[in-house]
């Protein structure tokens, strides 16, 4: 509602080194995300999306619409371009816990829109080592952060997701022992681009998943009111039932949106959505329990930390050096 004055980044359309472009306002960078969109979807048109395509296809256009309209609040250009995935049916939701653990340990491309080529060796993607840091000479774990036990306990039991995101393994930590923690295993690196005895934890990266699109168009359609939210409510059950879990039925309004934000935590977890959600929700947060505090650092910055919503820590400042030199910027409020 107040994109038109809200300060988004410098649209900068053409080269010009002694430029010193002042900040666009949310709306207009919008408009641009979106005239740019419009641009590739016309040169996409005759490139025909597959599972796991390593280019740019008609799909991952559209995945990227869904994307941007949902930020926008644009419920209902949201679930079109969400739903111009889904209905091509390309990109099925996987229904067994093996086969979800190939998603994610052996980048099984069933539910990818969009991944990252990899190819061994010669091109590599970024390792992802700071969830598990396994120790191949002491047979434990060094993670650099472990999930919360209020976190983890928020997949049910028979939720699919609960193993293949997470996994109990004993900790070496500064010097302690830890004989069972829980820590992330959603990157575990796939054994196919292993470059020795162990993990690597080299993944193919996956940037665009059909999941995605179902959570956006569930909540869209919610937002949006009305009859739409028995299609929110369809599409968020296509998702729930494909991860193990039951059917929901009989919830509208203020508690069907807390079930699809729930649920799009659980399914996005450690994808990097989560700040932008809280921001674009206009929510804080309180970290939960931890496992145990033993293995943490401890304190009102780390294990009891409250985030106020809307702080303005959820936007990030601009560079230091940017603004200093160029004194048409101006600076994101508290930086």
């Amino acid at each position: 509602a107040t994109a038109s004055t809200d300060l988004g980044v410098p649209l900068v359309l053409k080269f010009d080194i002694t430029e010193m472009p002042a900040r666009a306002t949310v709306q207009a960078v919008y408009n641009q995300i979106l005239a740019d969109i419009a641009v590739a979807k016309t040169k996409l048109a005759a490139s025909a999306g597959a599972q796991g395509s390593t280019k740019f296809t008609i799909d991952v256009a559209n995945a990227l619409e869904a994307r941007v309209k949902l930020h926008m609040q644009d419920w209902a250009g949201a679930m079109t371009a969400a739903n111009a995935v889904i209905s091509t049916g390309k990109y099925p939701l996987v229904t067994t816990l093996a086969a979800l653990k190939g998603v994610w340990t052996d980048d099984k491309a069933t539910e990818d829109i969009f991944q990252v080529a990899v190819v061994k060796t010669t091109e590599t993607p970024n390792t992802n080592s700071i969830y598990l840091g396994y120790n191949g000479a002491t047979l434990k774990y060094v993670p650099d952060f472990l999930p919360t036990k209020t976190f983890v306990d928020s997949y049910d039991a028979a939720d699919f997701r609960k193993s293949v995101y997470f996994a109990t393994v004993p900790c070496l930590i500064s010097g302690v022992d830890y004989p069972a923690l829980t820590v992330v295993n959603k990157f575990p690196g796939n054994p196919l681009l292993f470059t020795g005895a162990t993990t690597n934890y080299q993944n193919a990266p996956k940037l665009f998943r059909v999941a995605e699109q179902y959570l956006i168009y569930a909540e869209a359609a919610v937002k949006a009111g009305g009859a739409n939210e028995a299609l929110g409510l369809a599409m968020l059950n296509t998702l729930r039932t494909a991860r193990g879990l039951t059917a929901l039925s009989g919830i509208t309004g203020t508690t069907l949106l807390t079930e699809v934000r729930n649920e799009r935590t659980r399914e996005l977890a450690f994808e990097g959505f989560r700040l932008f959600d809280l921001k674009r929700w206009h929510q804080g947060f309180n970290r939960g329990t931890a496992q145990n505090v033993g293995a943490i650092n401890v304190g009102t910055n780390y294990n009891t930390i409250v985030i106020p919503a809307d702080d303005n820590k959820f936007v990030w400042g601009l560079p230091t050096y940017d603004v200093n030199v160029n004194k048409s910027l101006v600076q994101n409020p508290g930086w």
